[in-house]
């Protein structure tokens, strides 16, 4: 069990504009990689296959951080701030909606190693 927080954020595109918003995302990727605490952060889109349902988020950041300080601070980033304001909260924008959330791998009431 470990202190990473794993977080999938789901994008939602406004009709038509999938392939516009992929390449906006696709941008603060590199970025995101220099942050301290980041283990991944990689954006994914959905595909057509026969053991999966297709749903209406096609957009997907799979990310990894170390610790949720490392997440909290990511989402404090200008870059990040703005692609929120302008493209997720401004009615301009090309996101319908967003859907973020995050786990962690430890199961309920973990009984964590005791350290004396």
């Amino acid at each position: 069990m470990t202190s990473r927080v794993y977080v999938l954020a789901q994008f939602k595109p406004k009709a038509g504009k999938e392939a516009e918003l992929f390449e906006i995302l696709k941008a603060l990727e590199p970025d995101s990689y220099r942050e301290e605490g980041c283990i991944q952060y990689m954006l994914t889109r959905q595909i057509d296959h026969s053991s999966a349902s297709r749903n209406e988020y096609p957009i997907v950041f799979n990310e990894i951080w170390d610790n949720a300080d490392s997440w909290s601070a990511h989402g404090r980033r200008k870059q990040i701030q703005h692609f929120f304001e302008t493209q997720v909260k401004a009615e301009t924008g090309l996101v319908d909606d967003a859907i973020v959330t995050a786990y962690t791998d430890e199961g309920y009431e973990y009984d964590a190693p005791i350290y004396e």
